[in-house]
């Protein structure tokens, strides 16, 4: 090996590459950054009418109301609920959740609880008024 002017032995292979495998300081911020916190609430189903034309009226409530008013979604027909609750997040899996459609179905209406989003998500999704 070589010597350089400082006296120690050169290196024979400097990477010019500066990637490093320690992620970007960016990335690093993004994982530290508190996540929003999820509020609790429930959905309020009505509905008006019967058959396949029968209007659906789907609202959620936030059980901690921060003076966030609940704008109602309009689905018509059956197939437009449950496309609606899919793209909400509702787990149809639930035994909650098969006995409130079962509700809505025989009573008119019903409540689907324990739904947790955060604001961002209320606001993405349509339920409330901005």
């Amino acid at each position: 090996m070589r010597a350089s002017s400082s006296g120690l032995p050169a290196r024979r292979h400097e990477d010019p590459n500066p990637m490093s495998a320690h992620p970007s300081g960016s990335g690093v911020a993004a994982r530290l950054a508190p996540a929003q916190p999820k509020a609790r609430g429930f959905l309020h189903i009505d509905r008006h009418g019967g058959g396949p034309q029968a209007i659906y009226v789907v609202t959620y409530h936030q059980l901690n109301n921060n003076g966030i008013r609940p704008k109602p979604v309009e689905a018509v027909g059956a197939q437009a609920l449950i496309e609606l609750l899919e793209r909400i997040g509702v787990d149809f899996h639930l035994r909650e959740v098969r006995g409130a459609l079962k509700d809505i179905l025989r009573l008119g209406s019903a409540n689907i609880p324990g739904l947790w989003l955060t604001d961002e998500e209320i606001l993405e999704k349509g339920l409330v008024e901005s």
